[in-house]
């Protein structure tokens, strides 16, 4: 493992943006760079420890997707080589299989959720009311049921630090507007069950995930950001799975669970995360990339 790299410093580009986990920077008028950190967020609160390689796992399983899935939707990807954007050799070091060149585009103010299986906040709310964001499921579902079909639950995208909300469809058609709600649905599903199909033939199960859109210059949906990677899903090993119980998972439960039992209040700042819950989580983000890819991870 190499020291996970918490923040990056590319002098010669202007950083616009610093994200839960992506440093973000200018290029053109067109294009920006996207560099994608070690930095794990829980509960929506950056924590101090980083994970090693992790940026360079979310890069390339999501490089891996969007290869995938580009029939579905088109993506942010732009082809060329971050290499190529930089001339200093300490920030190509930076840079190495841990960053992107994307297409600037308008960012639909929605994160674009598909649950697949029955657990976390929507157990907990099926528990007691019944629905799944407000969506009428069928009686006597238990914990980690899969669902009759994936549905679609929005959330608000919160600023770094805030708590994103679930929403109704309505809402997010009040947001986006009914044809464009319908067609980020319409998408986000298509994805999730061809993702989720090519998963089951790895051995892993992906219970839920987390889309992000936006629009480019002629008002066409791209995804965009990252897509199914242990930072915005929910994978299981399907060898393991049991319909009444949560399932272990590839991605960062292992890092929620800690803190859930270490008595955090979920309000910054978070505490330091132990060495040995550190390195697992790798592990685990590693096993998932292999898994689902069946490549090694590329590594400086």
């Amino acid at each position: 493992m190499t020291k996970p790299l918490l923040e990056t410093s590319i002098q010669s580009l202007k950083r616009i943006h610093q994200g839960k986990v992506r440093d973000i920077y200018d290029i053109d008028a067109d294009t920006m760079l996207l560099v994608s950190t070690d930095r794990l967020s829980a509960f929506d609160v950056i924590l101090p420890t980083g994970i090693a390689n992790k940026g360079a796992m979310l890069t390339q399983m999501a490089n891996f997707w969007f290869e995938k899935l580009k029939d579905v939707v088109p993506n942010h990807l732009t082809g060329i080589d971050p290499q190529s954007v930089v001339t200093d050799a300490a920030e190509k070091m930076q840079l190495a299989n841990r960053a992107v060149v994307v297409k600037k585009l308008k960012a639909l103010p929605i994160e674009a959720i598909v649950r697949g299986y029955l657990v976390g906040s929507g157990w907990k709310e099926y528990k007691a009311k019944g629905t799944v964001c407000g969506i009428q499921l069928p009686a006597g579902l238990q914990e980690a049921s899969k669902l009759p079909t994936p549905i679609f639950t929005p959330s608000s995208k919160a600023a770094v630090g805030e708590h994103d909300e679930n929403i109704s469809l309505q809402q997010a058609a009040d947001l986006l507007g009914k044809d464009l709600s319908e067609q980020v649905a319409s998408v986000s599903i298509a994805l999730y069950q061809q993702a989720a199909e090519y998963a089951l033939t790895r051995g892993i199960i992906i219970a839920d995930t987390k889309f992000e859109f936006g629009l480019d210059a002629d008002g066409v949906l791209h995804v965009m950001d990252e897509v199914l990677t242990p930072d915005s899903s929910r994978f299981w090993p399907a060898d393991s799975y049991v319909v009444g119980k949560n399932p272990p998972s590839y991605d960062k439960q292992y890092v929620r669970d800690w803190l859930e039992a270490s008595g955090w209040n979920k309000m910054p700042p978070a505490p330091e995360l132990p060495a040995d819950v550190a390195q697992k989580t790798s592990e685990k983000y590693m096993e998932a990339f292999e898994r689902l890819t069946g490549q090694p991870l590329h590594l400086v």
